[in-house]
């Protein structure tokens, strides 16, 4: 996108919005019948007599589609001087409000209604209410005029809250009535980036205190058990607030606030906004090693993109509203790089330990290894299709290919990062291109940057020269059948396969309760039902697909065990593997040939190349032993 008219357009949306009324819109958000998941809102919109349209945000930033829920808002009504007034949606654009205004009418009073009735799944359309908690996303419960810039809209936020709760969000607050809390007047584009969890048994922790702007971790969980920390556990929350100083040298935020939500009623998920993140994962998250593990990358993942997404943001994602559409073309920046520095920062802090990061690595890279799709599709259109690709099913997945510009995006940066290593004899790093792209212009407030692949270019040149611009192009376009593994052999390693599983997909195997057997027979299994079959496959040879239900194993009532104990045993005879599989109440069996015995990837070290990757997962600063709040 032309840079220039992206700031041109902004500048006459932003004069549009000023010539109607400079005023802000009052908004009041009532969640005292979250737990029967409806969301009230009450607006009051400056206005002029007149035609007018107002519209529902549909492009909400950090989904990158036009995923607004406008489906479940409710209940709209428009009043002025005690009069109904009649609106008319549009024709074509579900998302648009026309009416009329009355002469001398100079505000205009809504209400609305948001139905929180969505399924766990998803974004924050998704689930996000439970008995004893609630996240507001104001994106799903406003209007505001078309044609209008964001960022010169503004509002004065409320929320109201049932008795007893408290909440966390990263806006000003003003003041507090009985249960109403009043925030500053903000410009819209940072009330949408703004959420506010609110919920009945609710922690803040301060983390880092040493630390200038303030950092917090805002929970808000199904129960009080739910909220229990370890003081290791904060410490290395705390320890990732360091090390972001030390990689970025910058802070682009006031303050900044991790909103936790730990439930099994919501949607799993991370949403980055610029001064917080809307982390969402299960009840029992730090009570459960496995699940603290498998999560543990998601708050520096979500922390990360407030440099890297939110002040720093592709040109094609910096969009004047919420309803132009994004060109996400330049996503394997965007959430590649956020993987890769996210992942990073989880073991440089403590979250994870380095061996848990070599065995994530190793999961990722070899799953990515095995997508016969990358042979039809390359890597690039993966990002330009990602407003069509988030919603996808798993099934068939390897072949389709989804969302692939996080984790192969990961490889290529771990790939630029143990070049310029390389390149530089170790002088220089991907931590000195994050220090001038991402930490551009030191402490700022929040603001946003927007780049090209060509500033891309430009800055990796300015650490290390090389041909970056076709290094880049390379991984991106190519439709070679094996994912780009040379970040791995440049850090000191390979992958290497063996019976033992790796402590991932251990973990993800008691999670899930599944077998994973996707470098072996080629299926994935949860609760003896397929949820995916890798094409090629020796079980996609022998007729398997997604969804089926594994019924029997060698004669056998199936169960994961016995599932292990056939692959296990099938090594080193002719018998083939019998399943007895349902599909759509139809029955069949199925003979796998296939003897190779269990395989699970390793990262492995390799001594003939020096050990790059132990360098790049060291912290950057000393960690002190800090005695956490309880």
């Amino acid at each position: 996108m032309n840079i220039k008219k992206l700031g041109l357009l902004a500048a006459l949306w932003a004069a549009s919005a000023l010539a109607q009324d400079s005023r802000p819109i009052r908004i009041t958000v009532d969640t005292t019948d979250a737990p029967r998941k409806i969301l009230r809102s009450t607006m009051s919109i400056p206005v002029r007599p007149g035609p007018l349209t107002l519209v529902f945000p549909q492009w909400i930033p950090g989904e990158h589609g036009p995923t607004g829920p406008i489906d479940n808002f409710a209940g709209l009504v428009f009043v002025a001087n005690g009069q109904t007034l009649a609106w008319r949606r549009d024709d074509i654009n579900m998302f648009a409000f026309h009416l009329t205004v009355p002469a001398g009418v100079e505000t205009l009073e809504a209400k609305a209604e948001f139905l929180a009735t969505a399924s766990p799944t998803g974004f924050s359309a998704g689930a996000s209410t439970s008995a004893n908690l609630c996240l507001v996303s104001w994106n799903e419960l406003l209007l505001y005029p078309a044609n209008t810039s964001a960022a010169q809209v503004t509002f004065e936020p409320s929320v109201k809250v049932p008795d007893g709760w408290q909440l966390g969000t990263a806006l000003a607050r003003e003041s507090t009535e009985g249960n109403v809390t009043h925030f500053s007047t903000v410009p819209l584009d940072m009330l949408v980036d703004s959420p506010v969890l609110t919920g009945l048994y609710f922690r803040e922790i301060a983390l880092a205190p040493e630390i200038t702007p303030k950092h917090y971790l805002d929970m808000a969980g199904d129960g009080p058990e739910d909220l229990k920390l370890t003081n290791d556990q904060i410490n290395a929350f705390s320890n990732l607030i360091r090390e972001t100083g030390s990689l970025y040298r910058s802070r682009h935020y006031n303050s900044y606030h991790f909103l936790l939500t730990l439930s099994d009623s919501v949607a799993h998920f991370g949403l980055e906004h610029h001064q917080s993140s809307d982390d969402r994962v299960e009840a029992r998250n730090f009570l459960d090693e496995d699940s603290s593990m498998l999560e543990g990358d998601l708050l520096p993942h979500e922390f990360t993109h407030s440099w890297n997404g939110k002040y720093r943001r592709p040109a094609g994602l910096a969009t004047p509203n919420y309803q132009q559409p994004m060109i996400g073309n330049l996503l394997w920046v965007y959430e590649g790089l956020t993987q890769y520095l996210g992942d990073v920062l989880a073991t440089r802090s403590g979250i994870w330990t380095p061996e848990q990061y070599r065995a994530y690595l190793a999961y990722s890279a070899a799953e990515l290894d095995h997508r016969p799709g990358r042979t039809w599709r390359d890597l690039q259109d993966t990002a330009t299709s990602a407003q069509i690709l988030y919603d996808t099913s798993e099934q068939w997945d390897n072949w389709r290919r989804s969302v692939d510009y996080y984790q192969e995006g990961e490889l290529i940066w771990l790939d630029v990062d143990t070049t310029i290593r390389k390149l530089s004899n170790n002088k220089k790093s991907l931590n000195d291109f994050c220090v001038r792209f991402l930490g551009l212009g030191g402490n700022t407030p929040p603001e946003v940057l927007p780049y090209t692949f060509e500033d891309i270019v430009t800055n990796l040149n300015a650490i290390q020269p090389n041909d970056w611009a076709a290094f880049l192009t390379e991984r991106l376009t190519t439709k070679s059948p094996h994912a780009p593994l040379d970040g791995i052999t440049n850090g000191g390693y390979h992958i290497e396969y063996s019976s033992e599983p790796n402590e991932f997909i251990r973990a993800s195997e008691n999670h899930d309760r599944g077998v994973d057997a996707w470098y072996s027979l080629g299926i994935q299994v949860s609760d003896n039902s397929i949820s995916d079959v890798l094409v090629g496959s020796p079980a996609f040879n022998a007729g398997l697909g997604p969804s089926m239900k594994i019924v029997a194993v060698n004669g056998r009532a199936a169960s994961d065990e016995l599932l292990h104990t056939a692959i296990r045993d099938a090594k080193g005879n002719s018998q083939p593997i019998e399943l007895i599989v349902s599909n759509a109440g139809y029955f069949k069996v199925v003979k796998i040939d296939y003897h190779g015995g269990e395989l699970y990837p390793h990262l492995v070290r390799d001594d003939r190349a020096p050990d790059r990757l132990e360098s790049i997962l060291k912290p950057m600063t000393n960690h002190p032993e800090t005695k956490a709040a309880e």
